[in-house]
């Protein structure tokens, strides 16, 4: 059997990843007992597979190595927080801004300015310090994880999105894109007037 692409560090990609993931679920348990309303609606986390690693290090032209894997490509830590209304999703940024020992390194915002396409979601990659050796030997370690952060519409809508990349021999693959689009543009009219409507609903208390 090959070694992991992710080497002796195959099993700090769990701690890591537990300890963002635990951070953000006390950040948004803590807000419910504060505001009677959580921080995001759900929150979805991987480690990227080997098969998926090893075929992005082809696809990019790096070697299959724990280098590659942990230091030139930044999202062997995936993670998903979906959140109810738009203003969640910035003040979950705002919160993983926080975090001791963690630094935005990259972030995107594609709810202020749209893909072509119409996606929408926020984008961060972030850098998280480790109480161990990293790919480089650094100690205290340093690890990449990419985290997106949209809404309940975003997220249904890039559901759907990726069964139009990927699926084989679509009839009417360009109607299907101009409807796309069109959905995505009434949803995140959608996320505003919720938004606003919540907004609303605050003031009276």
């Amino acid at each position: 059997m090959n070694e992991s692409i992710y080497g002796a560090w195959k099993d700090a990609l769990p701690q890591v990843l537990h300890s963002i993931v635990s951070q953000i679920e006390d950040f948004s348990q803590k807000r419910k007992e504060e505001t009677g309303e959580a921080a995001y609606e759900h929150l979805i986390y991987r480690i990227k597979t080997e098969d998926s690693m090893r075929e992005k290090c082809r696809r990019k032209g790096l070697p299959e190595n724990a280098s590659s894997a942990l230091y030139d490509i930044h999202d062997a830590i995936g993670i998903r927080i979906v959140c109810c209304f738009l203003n969640d999703i910035y003040e979950n940024m705002n919160f993983i801004r926080s975090i001791p020992g963690c630094t935005i390194v990259k972030e995107k915002d594609y709810i202020k300015s749209a893909k072509p396409n119409g996606y929408r979601s926020c984008h961060l990659i972030v850098e998280m310090e480790a109480p161990f050796a990293d790919v480089k030997g650094r100690n205290p370690g340093h690890f990449f994880a990419e985290i997106q952060l949209r809404t309940i519409a975003m997220d249904s809508w890039a559901s759907l999105e990726h069964q139009m990349k990927y699926k084989k021999n679509i009839k009417n693959p360009e109607m299907i894109t101009r409807e796309l689009k069109r959905c995505a543009d009434e949803l995140a009219s959608c996320d505003l007037s919720m938004q606003t409507i919540r907004n609303l609903i605050r003031q009276e208390h």
